[in-house]
């Protein structure tokens, strides 16, 4: 189940990664969320290869190495995101799409305080 608008540029997107699958969360300019995926794990290269570059969040862990490297790749600028970094910005219960969003919330939170 997959939204997508295409009308508004996604800045910013928070990824939360599965034993097999991958959950994005775009975000606008102003933080409202404008598209929510869910990917098999081989597919997020082929999905962000023609996205605009953007801010990534997504959550350290051991599989995300690999992953940030291949969007790096792609131009994108990717901040891997300690899971006790992240926690405090999710909100409702532990969920794959909370903790994107998380990830998103704590990849925005590090830009705004390297810029000071």
């Amino acid at each position: 189940m997959s939204q997508k608008t295409n009308a508004v540029a996604v800045r910013t997107i928070g990824i939360d990664t599965g034993k097999n699958t991958f959950h994005l969360i775009g975000l606008d300019q102003q933080g409202t969320i404008v598209s929510r995926e869910k990917l098999a794990r081989g597919r997020i290269g082929r999905r962000l290869a023609n996205a605009s570059p953007c801010l990534i969040g997504i959550e350290a862990g051991m599989a995300t190495h690999y992953v940030a490297r291949e969007l790096l790749a792609l131009g994108h600028d990717v901040r891997q995101i300690p899971p006790a970094y992240a926690k405090p910005f999710r909100q409702g219960h532990k969920n794959e799409r909370m903790r994107s969003c998380g990830s998103s919330a704590a990849a925005i939170n590090t830009l705004r305080s390297s810029k000071d």
